[in-house]
């Protein structure tokens, strides 16, 4: 890369100051509305069942397009786009069923005569079931990351949601904190198989388990330091620092997170020590040299160029334990599954939804309390993935939670209801979106591929100087890409475990 460009290009996402936080949520209406109007179309009209050409094209049309328009065309409007996706759904719901009907849907589970059969069913059942909304957040959270890590080098993506330098919230910020956050909540299902395993691993075991899982991410670390070098490619270095990437961050979270599940286990005690490691080094920030030494010091070494990839891992791991937090409070299976005929009633019967609703509102509350003029008055730093930060991101993932986890209770009420776990299995598949699915499945392995794409591209095209029209061009081959990518590998049964 010639260095006159590559310093353009430095510039192009250096010295941002973001977006406000309420455009950050508007952005994060549009995923939940596009599975609104998707899950409408299966439970009411079945019309992902089978999946067809034509089904493919709608559902990556609603879950990877909408969410690239989201941050490009309708960024000004993310809110229109939302209207938009949501009207039709409405309008779908109040047609009414057609004869052609998914099993999971609201008139088409036949309850068990009897309780004790459904309870005799439910022991032959996985006490730890596949959760439609959680592989959909998780997918669209995974589709919207790939979107914006290419979307971010043109143009047509407002410099607001690129990641800012300091201080302040945009799209970007949350995006790295939420991949970290859902890491977290999907990695609390081996902690909650250890609870009922008859013969649980050793302390000893996994962490050494963890090292494994975490190896590959160190090789991956070293690949793109090498590689970004090696090329002259442009790079943000106040991002992380010189060496350090985010590859490393995640391959310390394992083996961490190994040693604090050997001392904690339950959703509580995950959630306090969350909460005390950003509060103590929240306080180490404010009241120590840190944060100056952080934002200021002099390049002099290999702590001092990597400073904040360093110390921003303590800030990750806080937001890591509040995901296993919150995975084992929405993983396992409820012992009573919501009832009523009519939608609000089984959303008010949701005993998951209920828990939601409340860590949603109570993780607000204190995102809230520590930026306020009126109290703590602290500002948001990624950069430093300070108190402010963690509580942002897992306020905002805990709300998108909830709208997702809203959506399945109101139009795909009997998906645990089935008599077996065969049955349940595919109407579980069945309501969720295939390209979701597929993200969720192999997410890593695409957040890889996308970055490797990313880097052809602008090492191909001058993608500051491409035309808003010509950008989108690429931006839509580019998720049709890593869409047929992730359909692919879930087609031929596929898991890419990093």
């Amino acid at each position: 890369m010639a260095q006159e460009y590559k310093a353009l290009k430095e510039a192009f996402v250096s010295n941002l100051t973001g977006s406000s936080v309420w455009e950050v949520y508007e952005i994060g209406f549009v995923p939940p509305a596009a599975v609104l109007l998707w899950s409408v179309l299966q439970s009411r009209h079945a019309f992902f069942k089978p999946y067809t050409s034509s089904s493919y094209l709608v559902d990556f049309l609603l879950n990877c397009l909408a969410i690239l328009f989201a941050t490009t065309i309708y960024s000004s409007a993310p809110i229109l786009l939302s209207a938009l996706l949501v009207a039709p759904a409405i309008t779908s719901y109040a047609i009414g069923p057609t004869q052609r009907q998914s099993p999971g849907g609201s008139r088409a589970v036949k309850p068990a005569s009897e309780p004790s059969d459904l309870a005799k069913n439910d022991l032959r059942k996985d006490s730890l079931p596949i959760k439609p909304f959680v592989t959909s957040w998780r997918g669209a959270m995974i589709v919207v990351t790939c979107a914006a890590i290419l979307a971010v080098d043109f143009r047509i993506f407002p410099r607001r949601f690129a990641k800012v330098e300091n201080w302040g919230t945009s799209l970007m910020d949350m995006g790295v904190g939420s991949f970290v956050f859902t890491a977290g909540v999907v990695g609390a299902r081996p902690i909650l198989k250890q609870r009922i395993s008859p013969k649980p691993q050793s302390i000893v075991s996994q962490f050494i388990a963890s090292l494994r899982h975490a190896l590959p991410l160190w090789v991956l670390g070293f690949v793109r330091l090498y590689s970004v070098k090696k090329v002259n490619y442009a790079e943000h270095v106040t991002e992380y620092g010189v060496h350090w990437n985010f590859f490393f961050t995640l391959a310390l979270l394992p083996p961490f997170v190994a040693l604090f599940q050997a001392i904690f286990s339950s959703e509580v005690s995950f959630t306090l020590i969350s909460l005390l490691l950003a509060t103590a080094y929240e306080i180490a920030l404010d009241f120590t040299e840190l944060k100056k030494y952080i934002l200021t010091a002099p390049r002099v070494d290999l702590l001092s160029q990597n400073r904040e990839g360093v110390f921003s891992f303590f800030g990750y791991l806080a937001i890591f334990l509040a995901g296993q937090a919150t995975g084992i409070c929405v993983l396992p299976r409820e012992t009573s599954q919501p009832s009523g005929r009519s939608i609000f009633d089984r959303l008010r019967g949701s005993l998951i939804l209920t828990k939601l609703v409340q860590r949603s509102a109570i993780w607000t509350l204190m995102f809230v309390l520590t930026t306020s003029y009126y109290a703590f008055s602290l500002d948001v730093s990624r950069r430093l993935v300070n108190l402010p930060y963690v509580l942002w991101v897992i306020s905002f993932n805990t709300l998108q939670l909830t709208l997702f986890c809203a959506v399945e209770i109101a139009l795909f009420p009997g998906v645990y209801k089935r008599g077996d776990q065969v049955s349940e299995t595919r109407d579980c598949k069945e309501a969720t979106s295939g390209v979701l699915q597929s993200f969720n499945r192999n997410g890593l392995a695409l957040f890889l591929l996308a970055n490797l794409l990313t880097g052809l591209v602008n090492l191909t095209i001058p993608t500051i100087h491409v035309p808003h029209g010509q950008a989108m061009g690429i931006l839509v081959i580019y998720m049709a890409v890593l869409c047929a990518a992730a359909l692919g590998l879930d087609h031929w049964n596929i898991s890419l475990k990093l």
